[in-house]
């Protein structure tokens, strides 16, 4: 059976290892796309549509949980193969669902297993998405671990010779502007040195959420979500008058409000 699959973890080198080992023990299987986060990994399965997904679940700014949630909306019938560290929380949560998990670093074992599971169920048709849907909320209640560090309370950002340190909370938006990253607060767009993706690995997931390749929006600074007469989504901001694009694979990450 010749299939497609996304892999999408944040670690290069761990990403190139499993793309490697699949290769190597599963070689009908065909990698279309290889993504580094999960902002990339929504716009690959919106466009290819493969037939499996291997998503690492902390991945920074856009989470493994996430682009699983939007697996209805941009791909139905696209399997889930969560890539975890050891996280006794997860792996209690994935033996009570019908969804695969690979432990880091990957045996091969585990994921010849996986392999003969998927073909069976890739055999029955659409995923049951009520199964994935009850596992992706107790991953989503999981507790913080010790080890992560706490989110940025504040930032230091540029204007012009100045450097200001600015609160998080006065952050309505951040935009990728060539080499730099753009702040924009109510009053004043300041420049950061950080990238947009480095800022998602520190930002807080519960305040800040990537709405389009270029944009992370404070959740705090939204007065509306729409769609224009095209169908693309938009964020109407309480302290400014322009408005943020929502492109298309992230609308589905606004299901529910």
């Amino acid at each position: 059976m010749h299939l497609d699959a996304l892999i999408a973890e944040d670690e290069p080198l761990l990403r190139q290892a499993l793309a490697a080992q699949l290769q190597r023990l599963w070689p009908e299987l065909r990698i279309v796309a290889e993504c580094e986060d999960g902002a990339a990994a929504l716009e690959a399965l919106e466009t290819l549509k493969p037939d499996l997904a291997f998503l690492d679940i902390r991945m920074p700014g856009v989470t493994g949980i996430d682009v699983a949630r939007a697996l209805e909306t941009l791909s139905p019938q696209t399997q889930v193969v969560f890539i975890t560290a050891y996280d006794q929380y997860a792996i209690d949560a994935f033996e009570r669902g019908a969804v695969d998990y690979l432990l880091k670093p990957v045996a091969d074992e585990r994921l010849l297993a996986t392999r003969q599971r998927l073909l069976a169920r890739l055999q029955s048709g659409t995923p049951d998405r009520r199964l994935l849907d009850q596992l992706l909320e107790q991953l989503a209640r999981r507790p913080a671990g010790k080890t992560d560090a706490p989110p940025l309370a504040w930032i230091t950002a540029s204007n012009g010779r100045e450097t200001r340190l600015v609160m998080l909370e006065e952050v309505l938006y951040f935009r990728a502007d060539s080499k730099y990253t753009a702040v924009v607060t109510a009053g004043e767009e300041l420049l950061l040195r950080s990238s947009l993706r480095e800022l998602a690995q520190a930002l807080d997931p519960q305040c800040f959420r990537q709405v389009h390749r270029s944009t992370i929006v404070n959740m705090k600074a939204v007065a509306a979500v729409s769609r224009d007469d095209s169908g693309r989504g938009v964020l109407r901001l309480k302290d400014r008058s322009e408005t943020l694009v929502v492109s298309q694979p992230f609308m589905s990450l606004f299901r529910g409000m």
